[in-house]
C-alpha cells in the first residue's frame, strides 16, 4: 500500500566529488532513501490507529495462527470495511446533515418571518419618521419656544423685582395692621425709587409706554396711601405725646415729618394738630407756674412774689424764654434738627441754608401758634402790675427788661411773632409811665435853688441812667442790635426797628423836656410874682442843676446837654444883657 510507504525527506546537497560519484549509484541513493525516512508520519499514525478500533486487538490468549488469519482477514476485507464504514459514516452524516437541514429550514422559515416583519417595521417606522417628522418640527419649534419663553420669564421676574412691589411691601405701605416702621419706610423708599426709574424709562424716544404708565400708576396710589399712613400715624402721635412738655421724640416721628414733607399739605394738617396740643399745654404749664409751682410745691408760684414787681415780671418773662427755648429744641428735633442750635449763643442771629430755610417756617410757625397762647396771660400781669407802680425807678427797670426781652425774642423768633408783638406793646406801655409831666409847685417861693420837685425828678433820672449804665444792654447790644434779625435774613426791604440808644433817648426827651419846659413856664410865672432878676437867676440855676446831673453820663446824654447848655448860654446872654443895660441905666451911661 503507498499509504504505508514511508516518505522521505531533503537532504542537503553533496558539493564534493566523491559525493557526486555515490550519487549516482542506486544501491547509494536506495541507502539514503531508507536512512531518511521519517517514521514518524502524522497521518500513518491515525491511519493505523482508525485500522486498530476498525478491527480490534486480539486477546492476549490467542496463539499466533489465529492472529495471522485474524490479520489476513483484515487484509482481505480492508477495501470493502472501509467503504463500508465510509458508507455508515456517510450515512451518519446525511442523517444529521438532514436533521441540520431541517433546522436550518426551520431557521429559514423563522428567519423569513423576521424579515416580514423587519420590513414591517421598517415600513411602519418609514410611515412613523414621515408622521413624526412635523412632531419633531413642532417640537424643535417648542424647544426654541420654551427657550425664548424661559428668557423673557427671567427678564420678566427681574422686571417684576425692580418695578413693582411684592406682598409684604404692599402690606406694609397700606394695610392698617402694619405699623409704621422700617419695614413701612424701606418700602416708601423702594416706590419712590421705582418712580424714579421709570420716569428715566419713560423718557426714551417713543414716548411713555403702557407698562411705564401701569406703573406709575400703582405706584402713585400706594404712595399716597403710604402718605395718608404716616399722616394718621403722626396725628395719633402728636394727640398722644404732644400733651408732655418734655416729649422725646423717636427716629420713627423724626422719618415720618420728613417723609411727608414732600406733600405740604399733609403736614400742615399733622402740624396744626401738634401746634394745638402744645399750645394747650404750654398754657396750661404756664398757669400752673404761676399759681401752682413745679412738682412738690418748687420751684414756688411765680405769682407769690407779686409783692416784688422786678422779680415777678422777670420770673415770668424767664419761664416764657425758657419754655421758647425748650419748644424750639422740641420742634427742632420732630424735623430732625436736634443738633441745630449747638455753639450758638442765646439771642444771637440765626443763619439757615437753603435746605433748612423751608423747615425753619415751619418751626417758626409751629412756636408762633404754640407760644402764642401765652401772651395774654403775660400781658394781662405785666401791664396790671406796670400801671400800679409809683415809683419811676422801679418802672423804668420794668420797663428795660421788657426792652431786653423784646430784643431777645426779636432775634430768635422773629419781629412777626405774637410774643415778639406782645414785648413791644409791654415795652411801649411801660415807657408811657415815664412820660407823665411834673407838676409845678412853690413858684411863690424867694429862694431861687432849683425847687424839690426838680431835685427829687433830677435824682429819679440820676438812679435811672445809673441803672442804664449798669445794665446788659450796653453798647455791645446796641451794635448787635444795628445787625439784622431773623426776620432781615428771610424777608428784605422791610423797616428795621429803631435801636436800644434811641428808645433811651425817648427816656431822656420824656424825663428831662417837660421839666426844662416847666422851669421856663416856671420863670415866666416867677418874673410877675418875683423882682425881675429872680426868674433869670432860677431859670440859670435850674438848668444848671440838670446839667450837672447829666454830666457822669456823658456817654448817652452829649446830645441833651448840648441841648441844655444852647437853652442855658441864651438865658446868661439875656441875664448879661439885660443887667448890663440896668447898670447902665442906672449910671446914666445908657444915653451916653
Amino acid at each position: 500500500m503507498s499509504s504505508l510507504t514511508p516518505t522521505t525527506s531533503s537532504s542537503p546537497s553533496i558539493t564534493s566529488p566523491s559525493a557526486q560519484t555515490q550519487a549516482k549509484n542506486p544501491i547509494s541513493l536506495r541507502l539514503y532513501k531508507v536512512l531518511s525516512t521519517n517514521f514518524e508520519d502524522y497521518a500513518t499514525r491515525e491511519a493505523l490507529g482508525t485500522l486498530s478500533e476498525l478491527y480490534g486487538t486480539p486477546d492476549a490468549d490467542a496463539d499466533g495462527a489465529l492472529i495471522g488469519e485474524h490479520a489476513a482477514k483484515a487484509r482481505r476485507s480492508l477495501t470493502r470495511d472501509m467503504e463500508n464504514k465510509l458508507a455508515e459514516s456517510s450515512a451518519t452524516f446525511v442523517e444529521a446533515l438532514g436533521e441540520v437541514d431541517q433546522k436550518l429550514t426551520e431557521l429559514q422559515t423563522h428567519i423569513s418571518a423576521m424579515h416580514m416583519a423587519c420590513a414591517e417595521a421598517e415600513e411602519q417606522l418609514r410611515s412613523t419618521n414621515d408622521a413624526s417628522k412635523t412632531v419633531l418640527e413642532r417640537a424643535g419649534t417648542l424647544r426654541d419656544e420654551r427657550q425664548s419663553i424661559s428668557a423673557k420669564s427671567t427678564i420678566i421676574t427681574l422686571f417684576l423685582a425692580s418695578f413693582t412691589l411684592s406682598q409684604d411691601e404692599m402690606n406694609a405701605m397700606t394695610s392698617r395692621d402694619v405699623p409704621v416702621g422700617a419695614a413701612f419706610f424701606a418700602a416708601m423708599e423702594k416706590c419712590e425709587k421705582i418712580r424714579e426709574d421709570c420716569r428715566v424709562l419713560m423718557a426714551g424716544e417713543e414716548g411713555p409706554t403702557r407698562a411705564g404708565l401701569d406703573i406709575m400708576h400703582s405706584t402713585s396710589t400706594a404712595l399716597e396711601a403710604g402718605y395718608e399712613k404716616i399722616l394718621r400715624f403722626l396725628t395719633h402721635e402728636f394727640r398722644r405725646t404732644g400733651k408732655d412738655l418734655c416729649l422725646e421724640v423717636n427716629d420713627t416721628i423724626q422719618e415720618g415729618v420728613k417723609r411727608l414733607q414732600s406733600r405740604p399739605e399733609l403736614l400742615s394738617e399733622a402740624l396744626s394738630i401738634l401746634a394745638s396740643t402744645r399750645q394747650n399745654a404750654l398754657l396750661t404749664s404756664f398757669l400752673h407756674a404761676l399759681t401752682r409751682g413745679g412738682p412738690s410745691g418748687l420751684p414756688r408760684p411765680i405769682e407769690l412774689h407779686a409783692h416784688d414787681p422786678i422779680r415777678y415780671v422777670g420770673d415770668m418773662l424767664a419761664w416764657v424764654h425758657q419754655a421758647i427755648a425748650a419748644e424750639r429744641e422740641f420742634l427742632g428735633t420732630v424735623f430732625g434738627r436736634g443738633e441745630e442750635g449747638a455753639g450758638r449763643m442765646v439771642g444771637s442771629v440765626r443763619r439757615f441754608s437753603k435746605a433748612e430755610a423751608g423747615e425753619e417756617e415751619w418751626i417758626r410757625e409751629l412756636m408762633d401758634i404754640g407760644v402764642g397762647g401765652l401772651v395774654g396771660p403775660l400781658k394781662n400781669r405785666v401791664l396790671q402790675t406796670v400801671k400800679s407802680q409809683e415809683s419811676s425807678i422801679v418802672s423804668y427797670k420794668i420797663a428795660n427788661l421788657l426792652m431786653f426781652y423784646w430784643v431777645t425774642m426779636r432775634r430768635t423768633v422773629g419781629e412777626e411773632s405774637e410774643v415778639t408783638k406782645g414785648l413791644e406793646e409791654l415795652t411801649e406801655a411801660a415807657y408811657k409811665v415815664l412820660r407823665h409831666p411834673s407838676k409845678l409847685r412853690d413858684l411863690d417861693d424867694p429862694a431861687l435853688t432849683p425847687p424839690l420837685y426838680i431835685l427829687d425828678h433830677a435824682q429819679v433820672l440820676k438812679e435811672v441812667m445809673s441803672v442804664y449804665q449798669s445794665s446788659i444792654l450796653d453798647e455791645e447790644q446796641e451794635r448787635l442790635m444795628s445787625l439784622p434779625s431773623d426776620a432781615d435774613h428771610t424777608k428784605t426791604g422791610e423797616k428795621k426797628k429803631p435801636g436800644l440808644g434811641s428808645d433811651f433817648g425817648k427816656v431822656l426827651d420824656v424825663a428831662i423836656d417837660p421839666v426844662v419846659e416847666s422851669v421856663i413856664k416856671g420863670g415866666e410865672e416867677k418874673g410877675k410874682l418875683r423882682p425881675r432878676w429872680d426868674a433869670s437867676v432860677w431859670i440859670v440855676n435850674c438848668l444848671t442843676y440838670i446839667l450837672s446831673v447829666l454830666e457822669p453820663f456823658s456817654s448817652f446824654t452829649q446830645e441833651k446837654q448840648e441841648g441844655i447848655k444852647t437853652l442855658l448860654d441864651t438865658h446868661v446872654a439875656a441875664l448879661i444883657e439885660e443887667h448890663t443895660t440896668s447898670l447902665l441905666d442906672e449910671s446914666g451911661l445908657l444915653a451916653v
